[in-house]
């Protein structure tokens, strides 16, 4: 299943690099080059995810310029990296799960509607989204109780921003072996899991979403750069044919569709993110001891907080973090893909 070339409406062809399969691949070189690239990707947009975390379980609206101040004042650049690396253990072996559960479900399904009969347009968006949705779901398993670690680790305030933070339950941990540890013992091997069931409902749809949203807009634009090319190329009388666009409209290309798939992402699966980091993040004090929060529970504080705007604290910072995520994981995620090609 790939896609060599877009054409336009005059039949010009603008040729494109070919989709690879997950049987083109070095699995090996897949996975290893894979883990080293999108540490550094998880290591650049990981204040975001700070700030958007930190934002979502404040009982009070902070913009994330105050946030920002607050944290780089008390704790210093550190405070924009706790619990990166208990993230990073975790992420490692996530990735691996998503990028092959993805990688073999497009390609599976995809030549599966091929010879069905299906055109190419509907075998992509049904593999993507088909992809997107068991990618996420293989993911889970491992992110979720590194999420529950991580995210603890994070709103962790020190000095004058813990009143930032003053909602959140007492329990301090000094690193995530200490984390984990309090965790098991407080909530068992389920305190890990808390947030599972929400986790799939926001990942998995967003998933499905993205993925096919991004094959679909890919797949537009350049038609549409073709098109252009077209139009240009018949007003200076030029032939268009076997023209291939260079990595760097490539790299364009890619982080726009990227951009325009994320953002629509964001705004629908904001309120289930912000549920699921509070179940994942807060507790409730029931006659002194420390309970988790139910779904409900959650709902309702968010709805004494300010209803549907309480569910969109720490979008700004999600958007910003899903957009630029999205750009430098497709563009590595495809470069990543064209470096682990079995040689010939």
């Amino acid at each position: 299943m790939s896609l060599g070339t877009a054409e336009d409406d005059s039949g010009s062809e603008i040729h494109i690099p070919a989709e690879i399969d997950w049987h083109m691949l070095d699995k090996s070189k897949f996975f290893f080059l894979g883990a080293a690239l999108f540490s550094g990707v998880s290591f650049t947009l990981y204040p975001m995810v700070v700030l958007k975390t930190r934002q979502q379980v404040s009982s009070s609206r902070f913009s994330c310029l105050n946030m920002s101040c607050a944290i780089m004042r008390f704790e210093g650049l550190r405070g924009f990296y706790k619990g990166f690396g208990t993230s990073l253990m975790g992420t490692i072996p996530a990735r691996a799960l998503y990028m092959g559960s993805l990688e073999v479900t497009k390609s599976n399904v995809g030549t599966a509607f091929l010879e069905l009969g299906f055109s190419e347009t509907t075998a992509v968006a049904v593999a993507n989204a088909t992809a997107g949705v068991t990618s996420a779901m293989a993911a889970q398993l491992v992110w979720t109780p590194v999420d529950v670690v991580s995210q603890r680790l994070m709103v962790q305030g020190s000095g004058g921003s813990k009143t930032i933070l003053a909602n959140l339950n007492s329990e301090s941990y000094r690193n995530g072996f200490d984390a984990f540890r309090k965790i098991l013992c407080a909530d068992g091997a389920r305190g890990f899991y808390r947030g599972f069931g929400i986790s799939i409902l926001t990942y998995a749809p967003s998933n499905a979403f993205w993925w096919t949203s991004y094959s679909m807009v890919h797949r537009l634009i350049w038609s549409a750069f073709g098109s252009y090319l077209s139009k240009g190329k018949s007003e200076s009388n030029d032939n268009l044919s076997g023209v291939r666009p260079n990595s760097k409209t490539m790299v364009a290309v890619q982080g726009l569709s990227a951009v325009m798939a994320s953002g629509v992402s964001a705004i629908v699966t904001m309120p289930l993110d912000t549920i699921k980091t509070r179940l994942q993040v807060l507790d409730n004090e029931e006659h002194g001891r420390r309970r988790p929060l139910t779904f409900v529970q959650t709902v309702r504080n968010l709805v004494k907080e300010g209803g549907l705007p309480a569910c969109y604290r720490g979008l700004g910072p999600r958007w910003a973090s899903m957009s630029l995520s999205a750009t430098t994981m497709i563009t590595t995620y495809e470069f990543l893909k064209r470096m682990s090609t079995k040689s010939q």
